[in-house]
Formats: C-alpha cells, sequence, structure tokens
C-alpha cells in the first residue's frame, strides 16, 4: 500500500510538471518579442517606456536597448534591436538615414512639430544666435550639449562654423544638461544649451530658442518611428501599433511631465499615462 502511495503521488508529480512544462512552452511559443533602442532625450525615454508597457498588456516581450544615435542606427541596419522611435527628419537624423535608410523602414510619425535648436534662460538679454559671438564671456566661452554622436551636435558644430562663433561645444548627455541648466538658472547664471521640444523644461523653465538666420538648425522637425527591413512583414501587429502610434504637444508634454516626476519609476509613469488614455492607446491596436 506505501509502494502504490507513492508510485501514484510520483505519477501525479510527473504530471503536473508536465502541464506547467507545456503550458509554459505554449507561452514562449505565442509570446512575440520585441527589441526597442532609445537615446537619452526625454521625449524617447517617455514613448518608448509607453510602448512597452502598451505592447506588453497585449503579450509581448519587450527589450529596451539604451545607446547614443550611432550604435542605435547601426544595431537597427543589422537587426539587433528591431525599432527606434525617436528619429528626427528631415534634419538632425538625415545623416544616419543616407548611411543606412536602405536597410531600414519607416513604420509612422510619432510627433509631427518638433524643433532644434540652441536655446537660454529668457533672462538672457539676447535673442538671436549670432549675438553669441560678442558675449560669449557671459557664457564663459561654453555650450552645453549632449551625446556626441546626436545630431544636434553636429548642427551646432556647423552653426559655430557658420556664425565663427569662438565657443566650445561640450559633450555630455541629456540629464546632464538638464541638471546643468537648473543649477544656472537656479543662479541666475548665463547658459546656452542644445535643447528640442518636446521637452519637460520648456513647460518647467522660461526658456526661449535662439534666432537662426542662417537657417543651420532647419525649421519644424517630424519624429518618424523606423524598424529594421521587413519588421512589418515579421509582425504586422506590431508594425500596425507603431503606424498608429501618434502624439500631439498636450499628450506628450502630460506624459514626458509623468516621465519628470521623481516619485515614479519611468514604467509607473507610463503604465499611470497609458491608464488614463486608454481609448487612445487601444486605437493604437486597430
Amino acid at each position: 500500500m506505501k509502494r502504490f502511495c507513492i508510485v501514484v503521488s510520483l505519477s501525479l508529480l510527473l504530471g503536473f510538471l508536465l502541464l506547467i512544462t507545456g503550458c509554459s512552452g505554449s507561452a514562449q511559443k505565442d509570446s512575440k518579442e520585441i527589441a526597442i533602442a532609445y537615446a537619452n532625450w526625454a521625449e524617447g525615454i517617455a514613448m518608448t517606456n509607453l510602448a512597452k508597457v502598451a505592447l506588453e498588456e497585449k503579450g509581448y516581450v519587450v527589450s529596451l536597448k539604451n545607446a547614443d544615435i550611432a550604435p542605435i542606427f547601426a544595431s537597427l541596419s543589422t537587426g539587433k534591436a528591431d525599432v527606434f522611435m525617436d528619429a528626427w527628419m528631415p534634419v538632425t537624423h538625415a545623416d544616419y538615414m543616407k548611411q543606412y535608410g536602405d536597410k531600414l523602414e519607416v513604420l509612422g510619425e510619432s510627433f509631427n512639430n518638433a524643433k532644434i535648436g540652441l536655446v537660454v534662460p529668457s533672462y538672457v538679454t539676447i535673442n538671436s544666435i549670432d549675438e553669441l559671438k560678442t558675449n560669449k564671456d557671459k557664457f564663459g566661452g561654453n555650450i552645453v550639449g549632449i551625446d556626441a554622436g546626436a545630431g544636434i551636435m553636429t548642427s551646432t558644430d556647423k552653426a559655430i562654423e557658420a556664425y565663427k562663433l569662438d565657443m566650445k561645444l561640450q559633450s555630455s548627455s541629456g540629464p546632464a544638461m538638464t541638471a546643468l541648466l537648473k543649477k544656472s538658472i537656479d543662479s541666475k547664471e548665463w547658459i546656452v544649451v542644445t535643447a528640442w521640444t518636446p521637452h519637460w523644461m520648456f513647460s518647467r523653465y522660461d526658456l526661449k530658442f535662439l534666432k537662426d538666420p542662417k537657417g543651420i538648425y532647419g525649421g519644424a522637425e517630424i519624429i518618424k518611428i523606423i524598424a529594421t527591413k521587413g519588421f512589418s512583414e515579421k509582425d504586422s501587429v506590431a508594425a500596425g501599433f507603431f503606424a498608429n502610434f501618434n502624439l500631439t504637444n498636450e499628450q506628450i508634454g502630460s506624459l514626458m511631465n509623468y516621465m519628470a516626476d521623481d516619485s515614479m519609476s519611468e514604467t509607473q509613469a507610463a503604465e499611470r499615462w497609458k491608464d488614463e488614455n486608454k481609448e487612445l492607446v487601444e486605437g493604437w491596436f486597430k
């Protein structure tokens, strides 16, 4: 009797383990994996985290890959990453699209009223880039930049040459730039930074773009969602989601404000915004 009980128990255990393995294998088979690359640009961080939580709710397994712009485009071209939601066109990332465009595909437009340029606090009494030349000492001779490979940095190098500015462009990162901007504003010091909209700093601080009479930074830009070539054929549902993913000024502003709230993680901020905008997010899957 004791041996019989042991045999039955082992049989039940084996059956249970097979059931778990079978369910696990089915879940792995049904789930789809997407690797989304992103740079340390505030709007990219916000949109990428929002896409992640929305796709995960539909059963996707989403991994995020943080890198500078040049490695992002390279990884998309080789299929090491699937999607990038923060490609600025037609100016900022034009060189990368020219280099890798034949190995990429455009899925949609996440935002269509973007802008880059040089920005100063409103209390700074100059209004144009060409005025930097005679006021360089007030800025310590520096323009505070972000990642060295970013398109806005390339444009700023061109601006320094075009406007004959005897100033140094400092490489840093998006978070480091905004931290130094805050520090300077708190002490009412003059500072000029490479900046862009959409960004939460414009709702938090009183800032202004310096006029660009030579048009180095171009006009309004469109933020496109791009993917490794063949992605839309591989996963038409996810491709449709990214094709429909689009935010207005007000929508991306509120999302980025949540992201800038230190009381929430980026995932929590994205979840909160998604839950408050269920109809919009659900519509991206239709």
